[in-house]
């Protein structure tokens, strides 16, 4: 893999709004975890959070992750209550559940590419108030679509935002969420608790974008298939924007090559840490049994 990726314009194929103007940053040298093999839920989220921990401390360098979940796994947001979440359902079909460290609703992880980005809130690619900070890092997702031939937008913070009216996490599209062809791509979220920064966020690749309505609970099913219908008309998978398959390993190489070129970065190929990977094995008891 080529670390050093070769400025590339990526700003037209991109869409209008990747703002093409925005100022130069300074070059950086990150690391990037480019992984394959899908990993459970739990682990996910707590090698995240360590990796979000560890670059705060200085441990270890900006961090760009690239991963796959198995089995599939519904994440809930760090404040959502279990109310109109249906467990039992979703371990009788063999998935899990795990809680993100950063807020939003409810997203059923299965056929996609998560990214994760790891920095310290001086960073200028991070600094400023939390929604500025978001529709930069973001700019690494729209350029990496317009690398697979997909026209996508970051959508506009509108005064008063929007609000999701049911759990689930794809219903509407929030300030600076990636959109093509009018409908949801890319949802992410934030944290910035005590120095450290994390964002994370999921493209789905294939299948069936409403299959989270399963594994929510309604007062009937005729709500649960308006819903679906909704989030089939709102959101969209890979697949349908770009009108053709593309594999975990060609949408991860181009968000690479997508986040360097917009964020200025090289992207060094590494691996956690023996210290990055205990405290995650600490972490993982944590997640499964707060999921218990």
């Amino acid at each position: 893999m080529n670390t050093t990726d070769a400025p590339t314009n990526v700003a037209n194929m991109a869409g209008e709004q990747t703002e093409p103007s925005a100022p130069r940053y300074p070059h950086a040298e990150w690391r990037l975890l480019l992984e394959p093999e899908p990993r459970t839920g739990a682990w996910n989220m707590a090698l995240d959070e360590t990796i979000m921990d560890a670059v705060a401390a200085g441990d270890a360098p900006p961090t760009l992750r690239l991963y796959q979940w198995a089995p599939p796994c519904l994440s809930l947001g760090r404040h959502q209550p279990l109310q109109g979440v249906d467990l039992a359902r979703l371990r009788a079909d063999g998935c899990e559940a795990v809680r993100r460290a950063t807020g939003g609703w409810a997203i059923l992880h299965t056929d996609e590419l998560t990214y994760s980005v790891a920095l310290t809130p001086d960073d200028p690619r991070a600094d400023g108030p939390i929604l500025d900070a978001y529709r930069k890092l973001s700019a690494g997702l729209v350029a990496g679509l317009g690398l697979l031939g997909v026209e996508a937008i970051m959508r506009p913070a509108s005064a008063g935002g929007t609000h999701n009216l049911t759990a689930a996490c794809f219903e509407v599209p929030s300030a600076y969420e990636i959109t093509a062809r009018d409908r949801k791509l890319i949802g992410s979220a934030q944290a910035r608790p005590n120095g450290r920064v994390l964002q994370h966020g999921s493209l789905p690749l294939t299948g069936d974008i409403a299959r989270v309505t399963r594994y929510l609970t309604f007062s009937d099913e005729a709500a649960r298939d308006a819903l679906a219908a909704h989030l089939r008309e709102r959101a969209a998978t890979l697949r349908e924007v770009a009108e053709r398959d593309i594999s975990f390993a060609e949408a991860a190489d181009a968000m690479r090559r997508g986040f360097a070129e917009a964020l200025n970065i090289a992207l060094t190929p590494g691996a956690p840490t023996d210290a990055e990977l205990r405290r995650a094995r600490e972490l993982l008891a944590e997640k499964q049994a707060g999921m218990a």
